[in-house]
């Protein structure tokens, strides 16, 4: 599983309710089923709470490879999924985490966990995902996949 910012957040705000959760959440990063980037790591160090805490305590966080660089650029050949950065972040050179995450999973065989919805014609996640044929799910689906209990 690779997971995106919003997914981290919702996983950490839900182990401060449950310490069987939390167990559940340690193993699985344990056995290496949780990934993400390190985009995701930049953008959660930029905080100062528990996700940044969550940050140093856990090396879930991969380098890109070389085929994970190159399917970035096959994710942009479609104009309209430029989108998912932020015009804002384009005009400082901000690195996104999402182009990130989605190249992991497909590189990688993965399935990523994201917050976000699937929008008809939006530069959404789950819209990408489905244009490469990247299994896309949100974080209760992969809970119940995980028989996580909490």
């Amino acid at each position: 599983m690779t997971l995106d910012l919003s997914l981290i957040f919702s996983i950490i705000t839900t182990l401060n309710n449950s310490l069987l959760f939390g167990k559940d959440l340690t193993n699985t990063i344990d056995n290496g089923t949780i990934v993400s980037v390190r985009a995701v790591r930049k953008e959660l160090e930029e905080r100062d709470d528990k996700l940044s805490d969550f940050v140093k305590q856990h090396n879930i966080f991969t380098m890109p490879t070389n085929k994970e660089t190159n399917f970035i650029a096959t994710i942009f050949q479609n104009r309209h999924f430029e989108y998912l950065i932020s015009e804002k972040a384009r005009l400082i050179g901000k690195e996104v985490a999402d182009p990130y995450v989605i190249a992991k999973a497909k590189i990688s065989g993965a399935c990523v966990v994201s917050q976000e919805k699937f929008k008809k014609n939006a530069a959404k996640i789950p819209n990408v995902c489905e244009s490469f044929r990247i299994p896309c799910i949100d974080l209760k689906t992969f809970m119940e996949n995980e028989n996580w209990s909490f």
